[in-house]
């Protein structure tokens, strides 16, 4: 049978003292009983006498010093062993250390945090150049021995990627049209020129938002997907499993997720301007007056044909990018399941600010060689 702790509040002979005296083990197995019976002691004592204990761990000492310390009272009768116990007990509970970390002042914090964050990103700049030259290593590998490369795994992914994702980026593209076609109609017509809403619209779509909200939603959509699978694929060492057997993970996962976004790029954007243009059209003719069909008529007259050209352009690259981000971020987790979750939102981050920032670059290119 397991032995608990016990104790009893002895009397003083003269009566004007009393000793808290414990006997038994104090141990965590023993104290369960006893501790609610020490909590709801109301007299007091001026001794804690541990003559009578035989064990004593850590989960004794703390309560034989909350005791004392709650009571004003003195341990005696105390071993080498529960003596020690209980003086460590004492300076790890005594909060006289703060418990906050040192940190620099203000003005040196801020430029130290800066300073690292520019730091991690030029190292991040350098690791995505490095990547992107394995990119092309593997790409030339493929192109001298083409039984390598795995088409079934292309196809794949352009269902995934292009396929898939036919129907949000539809109902997308169609409200988005719509929007602008309702928005313009309103800032023109102060003008008395709600015919220019054709031109608005069409070049708007095929130019700059059916590639750019394209690019955003593949990003968002499959772009995640690509940082998930592969740093997934990285925990449970299937990517190591890969290179033992002599599989290189850059031509069997990598390679395939690429070309399939960048072949599907130019044709879902095209598919988005089209649907954009819809969705003018068809508001256009409920609250403009514009008769559906004129209104993609004159679409053909007023929209020049390099615009559809710069929205082919800007498709691929973008594409590149989405897929480029997304693998390699999924290619650098390495250590738990948390990290798959940030390396996937650092993707879809890294995704759409560098597809903005080159659609603004564009932007600028395209008017200065004269397809503004």
């Amino acid at each position: 049978m397991r032995e608990l702790t016990d104790f009893q509040l002895v009397q003083s002979e003269g009566g004007s003292t009393s000793t808290l005296a414990f006997s038994g083990p104090m141990t965590v197995s023993s104290l369960g009983l006893a501790d609610a019976r020490l909590r709801a002691i109301s007299d007091s004592f001026s001794e804690i006498d541990l003559t009578g204990v035989t064990r004593m761990d850590t989960v004794g000492a703390w309560t034989v010093w909350r005791l004392s310390r709650d009571h004003d009272a003195r341990i005696i009768g105390c071993s080498d062993e529960a003596q020690k116990l209980v003086d460590a007990i004492s300076k790890a509970d005594s909060n006289d250390h703060s418990v906050r970390a040192m940190r620099l002042p203000l003005f040196q914090r801020v430029p130290e945090h800066v300073g690292d964050v520019m730091l991690g990103l030029g190292r991040g700049m350098l690791q995505v150049v490095g990547f992107l030259g394995q990119i092309i290593l593997s790409s030339a590998s493929l192109l001298r021995h083409p039984s390598r490369f795995r088409g079934k795994a292309l196809v794949h992914q352009m269902e995934l990627v292009g396929v898939n994702s036919l129907a949000i980026i539809g109902l997308m593209s169609f409200l988005v049209g719509i929007v602008i076609a309702q928005q313009g109609a309103v800032q023109l017509r102060q003008f008395g020129a709600e015919i220019y809403t054709v031109n608005l619209v069409g070049r708007l779509t095929l130019r700059e938002l059916g590639v750019l909200m394209t690019a955003i939603m593949v990003a968002g959509r499959s772009g995640s997907a690509f940082a998930a699978q592969l740093g997934t694929m990285k925990l449970t060492e299937e990517v190591d499993a890969m290179r033992t057997i002599g599989v290189a993970p850059m031509e069997a996962l990598v390679i395939p997720r690429i070309a399939a976004t960048m072949i599907m790029m130019p044709l879902l954007g095209f598919y988005s301007a089209f649907l954009g243009i819809i969705g003018g059209a068809f508001l256009s003719s409920l609250t403009l007056g514009i008769p559906f069909f004129t209104f993609l008529t004159r679409i053909q007259e007023v929209v020049p044909l390099h615009d559809v050209w710069v929205g082919l352009t800007k498709a691929p690259v973008f594409g590149l990018i989405v897929a480029l981000a997304g693998c390699y971020q999924g290619m650098q987790v390495k250590n738990n399941a948390e990290e798959v979750g940030a390396r996937t939102t650092a993707a879809v981050v890294m995704a759409i600010f560098t597809v903005i920032v080159l659609d603004a670059f564009f932007a600028v290119f395209f008017t200065n060689i004269g397809w503004g």
